[in-house]
């Protein structure tokens, strides 16, 4: 019994809402690999060693240690990767698909899971063009910086959330640069 007091107690401190979804996933894919008509996912299994290159890089362990990455073709055509990403906050977790061109630059960018307390944050980061800001983003180029965008348009909250925004994209663009390539058919 104590530990279930204690769980109540230790929740009630970190205030975390439950999780709704703000775009549903096929939605999202539909949206960051327009044209597809055939889909694949495809797992890369982290070696100790690569987990903790990228927990150094940009501070995350994929749940599992495992990446996935969603192919979009159509026909014989690649038409680019996503990834969804999660991002963990003292609100409760955010999730960021972020879609990559064949080329590998960062197509766009759709926040699909917040919780309900976050949730009038993101659509206010949304509105004010956070998603604009990742366009063209390379692995290796420069950081995302979605929130700096906003900022002098949007409020504080918002802007508090772009930035876990851009660590979400930040870690997208490190594991596809890194690991992308290894699964690739």
């Amino acid at each position: 019994m104590s530990f279930l007091i204690r769980a109540t107690a230790i929740a009630a401190l970190l205030h975390i809402t439950p999780v709704v979804v703000l775009v549903k996933r096929p939605a999202a894919v539909q949206t960051l690999l327009p044209g597809a008509d055939a889909y694949v996912a495809r797992e890369v299994h982290l070696s100790a060693t690569d987990a903790h290159r990228l927990h150094e890089g940009v501070d995350w362990s994929p749940e599992d240690g495992v990446l996935v990455f969603y192919g979009g073709t159509a026909g014989s055509t690649s038409v680019g990767a996503l990834e969804f990403v999660r991002v963990d906050t003292p609100h409760g977790p955010i999730e960021v698909a972020v879609g990559f061109t064949p080329q590998g630059a960062v197509r766009g960018v759709v926040v699909t899971k917040a919780t309900i307390e976050m949730k009038p944050w993101v659509l206010e980061a949304v509105a004010a063009g956070l998603t604009d800001y990742y366009r063209g983003l390379k692995p290796g180029g420069e950081a995302p910086r979605g929130a700096a965008g906003i900022a002098s348009r949007a409020g504080n909250l918002a802007t508090y959330v772009a930035g876990e925004v851009d660590k979400g994209v930040a870690r997208a663009l490190a594991a596809y640069g890194a690991f992308y390539n290894h699964v690739r058919a």
